[in-house]
């Protein structure tokens, strides 16, 4: 059986409080699992930094469509010189192994996870502009995009395959990878196929 390398939570289709978050990230810590946090909107990037305090080891900015949203997801989420995320909370990932704030902030610099997810036919075509140096992962939300694809009388890509191996494509010079939510490991193949290296899945629960 495979093993997971992360747990995610999702604080945009589900009600999550802080203290639950707190509770979640301290148990998935102790079995040495970051947690990805889905925050509300796009527009809470600045509320990054507060998420993570909570104990969050990355997160995903939900239907990110332009370079400004990619711009403020880094500035909120990296300590400085990168970023310019305040310092503070005592229940952050991993701050019981750094006495120093400065060697904190450097390890989390290196260690943190930056999602921005791609939901239309707009992040698709400027998945160039998102991919920065510092966003890990730019990951596909199949639903909205398929939504979206079904909005457009004559889409560029008419269906959610095709427009996976375009971001792949696009942004296969740099650093970021693609993540795709294929729900089992049996639908995981087409996507790997397709350039995927980051998969989203539920596991089975007997």
């Amino acid at each position: 059986q495979e093993a997971y390398e992360f747990v995610f939570t999702d604080g945009q289709h589900s009600a999550v409080d802080d203290s639950q978050l707190v509770a979640f990230c301290a148990l998935a810590d102790e079995f040495d699992l970051p947690v990805r946090f889905r925050p509300k909107h796009a527009l809470h990037c600045k509320l990054i930094g507060n998420l993570l305090d909570f104990g969050v080891g990355g997160v995903e900015i939900p239907q990110t469509e332009c370079e400004q949203t990619a711009y403020e997801a880094i500035e909120n989420f990296y300590y400085p010189p990168i970023g310019r995320r305040s310092i503070g909370g005592g229940a952050r990932l991993k701050i019981e192994n750094y006495a120093d704030d400065r060697l904190y902030a450097d390890w989390w610099n290196g260690n943190g996870v930056l999602w921005l997810q791609i939901e239309s036919l707009s992040a698709v075509l400027h998945a160039h502009k998102l991919a920065k140096p510092e966003v890990d992962c730019l990951s596909i939300g199949p639903n909205d995009l398929a939504f979206d694809i079904e909005a457009h009388p004559n889409p560029p890509y008419k269906t959610v395959e095709e427009c996976v191996g375009a971001v792949v494509r696009t942004i296969e010079n740099t650093n970021t990878s693609v993540c795709f939510r294929t729900g089992t490991p049996e639908c995981r193949q087409v996507f790997a196929d397709l350039g995927v290296t980051v998969f989203l899945e539920n596991p089975k629960i007997n």
